[in-house]
């Protein structure tokens, strides 16, 4: 199994886990270009809450235990938040701006980080909401 092929079931894994928490799917994989010699940014899913919130998801997958530790918890993965970078997140801020310029009233959003560790019915999930601050 690819690095890729890993990365799209825990992706899939965790949409599944955030539709049965009551969100919806509103995009996934949305990407933007930054010019033909920058690179853009990517957002894994965009789903909406209930009330309206538009949250924009940075999915992290890891194959298992000899990757980082037994458990699953923001240490093993350095945090949640801490693994997604200031590169990426600007990036993740810059695909979502893009994104967000179909709105004529921009929507209440956050940027949530949801990690995987495994695979199938033994992978463990854990979301992160608001996993880091864009002002």
């Amino acid at each position: 199994m690819t690095t890729k092929d890993v990365g799209d079931a825990g992706e899939a894994q965790a949409l599944a886990h955030l539709l049965g928490q009551g969100l919806t799917l509103v995009e996934r994989n949305y990407r933007v270009a930054r010019g033909p010699n920058a690179r853009g940014g990517e957002v894994d899913l965009i789903l909406r809450e209930p009330d309206g919130t538009l949250v924009f998801v940075e999915v992290r997958t890891r194959r298992g235990a000899s990757h980082g530790g037994g458990s699953l918890s923001r240490s093993s993965f350095g945090g949640a938040a801490a693994s997604v970078g200031a590169t990426k997140q600007r990036r993740l801020v810059l695909a979502a701006q893009h994104f967000l310029q179909r709105f004529k009233t921009l929507p209440a959003c956050r940027f949530d980080v949801v990690t995987v560790e495994g695979q199938g019915t033994q992978a463990r999930i854990e979301w992160f909401r608001a996993a880091f601050d864009t002002s």
